[in-house]
């Protein structure tokens, strides 16, 4: 059973609920669970269901108000996940998540996520930047985000990412976002933080590897550049894709057009994955994900 921190209950009303689950495929799944949401005077507000015939998975999201409180939905959600083996997740629809970004130089993956939970268009809470620079500290300032200088090199590295566990435990964080932060993390870290770390990277790989992919690129006449999200495992770069986006080229554009573009392609691309986890859209299925846009 996985449960995710909720806000407590709404006094003004029905709570709206985003229940994920996963199970074993088989029949009665979507009648159990709609009748055990109308059983505790659910309103079904949106709901998404996929089989994987390959996995033999099934796969499900409900947004549902309904005025039962945490408690009695979880002891609900625990008899029927004994009765059809599910992994499943509860929270309040809606719930900014508690969110760390890590960054080294590069800001724009950085400015636009802090620009959309300003605005309110992101359903997170940026609790904090965790660089290996100072560059970003200014930025973080201007947002109102705590910054945290924590250097890397192959002598500290244990000592910085003890102290960024540190950081997520102190300040409740429930997601990562890798925002361009330059450092490879090792296996032990993402095991400790796996499902919970989100990366961005130019698509370029595995063609244009090391220093100046845009160059590379150019030089070899590429006609499309892109941008990948993806979840943070000990394999690098091989995280479950959440996202990926691409943006057309043609020989007109310089070195510098591509990276300006393929910036505009990481924001989006990172946005977009960073909001279906916060809204609970994404759940596992192996190595692929299940995106419920």
């Amino acid at each position: 059973m996985l449960v995710s921190p909720a806000a407590s209950h709404r006094a003004d009303g029905p709570t709206p609920w985003v229940l994920t689950l996963s199970c074993p495929d088989r029949p009665g799944i979507v009648h159990a669970v709609a009748g055990l949401l109308a059983d505790h005077g659910g309103n079904i507000t949106e709901s998404q269901q996929f089989g994987n015939p390959l996995s033999g998975l099934f796969f499900m999201r409900v947004q549902v108000t309904s005025p039962a409180g945490r408690g009695e939905l979880e002891q609900a959600l625990g008899r029927l996940s004994a009765e059809f083996d599910l992994t499943w997740s509860l929270d309040v629809a809606g719930r900014p998540v508690r969110t760390l970004v890590m960054g080294s130089t590069a800001a724009h993956c950085l400015n636009d996520l802090a620009f959309r939970q300003r605005s309110e268009d992101l359903p997170i809470d940026l609790v904090a930047v965790v660089s290996n620079h100072t560059v970003l500290e200014p930025l973080a300032g201007f947002y109102g985000i705590g910054f945290h200088h924590v250097p890397v090199t192959a002598a500290t590295k244990a000592d910085a990412e003890a102290r960024l566990l540190e950081l997520v435990e102190e300040l409740d964080v429930e997601l990562v976002v890798l925002a361009r932060y330059m450092q490879i993390l090792s296996d032990d870290l993402c095991r400790a933080l796996a499902g919970r770390v989100i990366n961005i990277h130019h698509s370029f790989l595995p063609s244009f590897k090391g220093a100046r992919p845009y160059a590379q690129a150019h030089d070899r006449g590429v006609k499309l550049i892109g941008a990948t999200a993806h979840y943070v495992t000990g394999d690098l770069d091989e995280g479950p894709i959440i996202e990926q986006d691409v943006e057309r080229v043609d020989h007109s554009r310089s070195v510098e057009d591509l990276v300006a573009l393929g910036q505009d392609v990481e924001r989006r691309a990172l946005a977009r994955a960073v909001r279906w986890h916060a809204e609970h859209r994404i759940l596992l299925d192996g190595h692929r994900t299940i995106v419920f846009r």
